[in-house]
């Protein structure tokens, strides 16, 4: 994390509040998803945080990119639109998968130019890119469990798991490239059995299409890597030794293994600063108010069902803290950051707060609701 005294430094040169982007942090996270998982290649989840700044980083660090619009495609394209056609379009082919598996007809057609690799997860897709995407690899996206993620996903994408085969026969026959199977297994996943079973079942659906012709190319086991957001969640180098496991027992070296880690990349490389800009007693619980709230940086309570740490740079008297409110700027009730912030009763109009970990879907989903802006966003340690 960045350290208090520049967090304070920059906060008061910049004001509040104010997205602290470390990408120390992002090159860290990236090499360490490549030291524990040395098979894989990420493929950064843009959705998570699609600030060009970030995707220009990773992309100088050697990663790989999930998007899965349009606008997120041509951020990544940005960068390597000067290069020659050949190395550009072996970059779109070898490290941009299209991990959206419903399609607009708008979209397929300005996607086709390109050659991409596109997931789909029914019948009515392949037909979609048959005629207007013909040039597009696929991948199947299949349904497989989301138990204990923050973010269940299973309900709205993923083919079930009996009808894999016939639908990657069906695009094959219909004249159309299928290069493997994807999966996701939820957003923040602490429970490794996810991983395990959805492994367990791509290898089946690999030998059964093998056995009826079709022998696949890749496997994308998605995301879910699970942020370090507290001290309940388990190393990511404990689920990396499971993923190892699995994928050598079950998948042959020459199959090319794919991931897409969005939160795991960008959730610890940034950090909000924010303001007290207000305080009352209610109900006799104390409650502070600071210039961001759910509808901003703190999106993600609402989008995410994510839980932040509010902290403060002052200490209470003797070190003592209590149960506090702290609310959004907003007019709405619903701008309520957290009801159980332990934080000094001393803190007054003007002082700072902070709260780490705050990079993936937050800033991403910001708005402008009530008239309040957006925090402003500043990028620290770029090369």
């Amino acid at each position: 994390m960045v350290s208090p005294a520049k967090l304070k430094k920059l906060s008061h040169e910049h004001g509040t509040p104010l997205f602290v982007v470390d990408h120390a942090e992002l090159r860290k996270n990236f090499k360490q998803f490549k030291k524990y998982l040395p098979r894989v290649q990420p493929y950064y989840a843009m959705k998570a945080n699609p600030a060009p700044a970030i995707v220009r980083t990773l992309y100088k660090a050697g990663a790989s990119f999930d998007v899965a619009s349009m606008p997120e495609f041509l951020i990544v394209h940005e960068n390597i639109k000067n290069l020659s056609a050949k190395q550009r379009q072996d970059f779109i082919w070898d490290k941009i998968i299209y991990a959206h598996p419903i399609k607009a007809i708008k979209t397929l057609k300005e996607l086709d130019q390109y050659k991409p690799l596109v997931t789909y997860d029914n019948a009515e897709e392949i037909g979609k890119i048959k005629k207007y995407a013909p040039n597009a690899g696929l991948a199947l996206r299949l349904k497989v469990p989301n138990t204990g993620a923050m973010v269940e996903l299973s309900s709205k994408f993923g083919a079930e798991p009996g009808e894999a085969v016939e639908l990657m026969l069906k695009a094959k026959n219909a004249g159309l490239g299928v290069e493997g199977i994807s999966f996701h297994v939820g957003s923040q996943t602490t429970n490794f059995q996810n991983y395990v079973q959805a492994i367990q079942l791509s290898s089946s659906i690999f030998k059964e299409s093998e056995s009826r012709g079709l022998k696949l190319k890749l496997l994308d086991i998605g995301g879910g890597f699970p942020a370090p957001y507290d001290d309940g969640v388990k190393p990511f180098k404990e689920l990396a030794a499971v993923l190892n496991s699995e994928l050598d027992r079950l998948f042959p070296k020459e199959v090319e293994i794919l991931a897409e880690p969005g939160r795991y990349m960008v959730a610890t490389a940034a950090t909000l600063v924010a303001s007290v800009i207000g305080k009352a007693i209610r109900d006799g619980k104390l409650c502070y108010y600071i210039d961001d709230g759910v509808y901003h940086t703190y999106s993600g309570i609402i989008f995410d069902h994510c839980k932040y740490n509010v902290h403060t740079f002052k200490k209470g008297r003797g070190g003592a803290t209590q149960i506090c409110s702290v609310f959004g700027p907003t007019c709405d009730a619903l701008d309520t950051i957290s009801l159980s912030a332990e934080l000094p009763e001393n803190l007054q109009l003007g002082d700072l707060v902070y709260t780490p970990n705050i990079g993936a879907y937050s800033q991403a989903s910001s708005t402008y609701f009530n008239g309040f802006p957006p925090a402003k966003v500043v990028h620290i340690n770029e090369e």
